[in-house]
């Protein structure tokens, strides 16, 4: 019994160990603006070479990685860019900028007093300066020779997910595809503008803190318009529905694929 659990700690330290290396990928930076700052983190791709250009990630993380440390923010996600094959795979940069504490990525009023939670969402009045610093640091990035300004992604969950919807309806411009998982959104706030952006909704039919029902609204939606969605629902998951979406085989083969187009979705 003794040695059946100094199997499992030395296990669980060395899984640990690797995950906190995996991170150190990424390095801290912080992007200034005036006297506004948002701390990130960015990981650049193996054998990085300046003469090449590669895509651009951007993750959006939830509420539950806001801070001022610039690491929470890495809890979910980072894990499934930094995975080595995945890094030879679909050489990019990853980036993770941070949300403070007393605010949010999308522009929402959030009443935490009901399950699940009730949000108010109001595009009208602009962005929260966290989703605007996070996307002039994107445009600074996607001016940089090295990155492809036709391969620029957006994925959030969460908090992180009406992010992404939120970004996407700001700058359709911007986005090659957008992976909001667990999210939501101003339904009525997207029209013809938004059509030309790929979509991968991901849900749990179970969760407790965002309704379910908050993507299968933008998914019909962009469905009406005519878009280019797909949508996943999973049977009896919760919140963490992104645990799932990240084990998804065709995930990063899908949003790599992606570029600024009109005309047919790659499949």
């Amino acid at each position: 019994m003794h040695l059946a659990i100094r199997i499992i700690c030395l296990f669980q330290f060395s899984t640990l160990s690797l995950f906190a290396q995996n991170l150190g990928l990424f390095e801290k930076k912080i992007h200034v603006d005036n006297q506004d700052t948002l701390q990130y983190r960015i990981m650049y791709p193996q054998d990085f070479d300046e003469q090449k250009t590669y895509p651009l990630m951007l993750f959006l993380h939830g509420a539950g990685e806001r801070g001022s440390d610039n690491e929470k923010q890495l809890i979910h996600g980072a894990k499934l860019f930094a995975n080595t094959s995945n890094r030879t795979e679909y050489p990019a940069l990853i980036l993770f900028p941070q949300c403070p504490n007393d605010s949010y990525w999308a522009q929402v009023e959030v009443d935490r007093s009901v399950s699940p939670r009730a949000f108010a969402f109001d595009y009208s009045r602009g962005l929260k300066q966290p989703l605007q610093l996070t996307l002039d640091l994107v445009a600074q990035l996607s001016d940089q020779p090295y990155v492809d300004q036709e391969r620029i992604y957006v994925m959030g969950l969460s908090m992180g997910g009406m992010g992404t919807f939120q970004a996407v309806h700001l700058r359709p411009d911007l986005f090659a595809a957008a992976v909001p998982i667990c999210g939501a959104a101003q339904v009525d706030a997207y029209g013809k503008d938004h059509t030309q952006v790929p979509f991968w909704i991901f849900h749990g039919d179970a969760d407790s803190v965002v309704a379910v029902q908050h993507s299968r609204d933008m998914w019909q939606r962009l469905l009406a318009l005519d878009a280019y969605v797909s949508y996943t629902e999973y049977a009896g998951v919760g919140h963490g529905s992104w645990n799932n979406a990240f084990v998804e085989p065709n995930l990063l083969n899908w949003i790599f694929s992606q570029k600024k187009r009109v005309g047919v979705l790659a499949d």
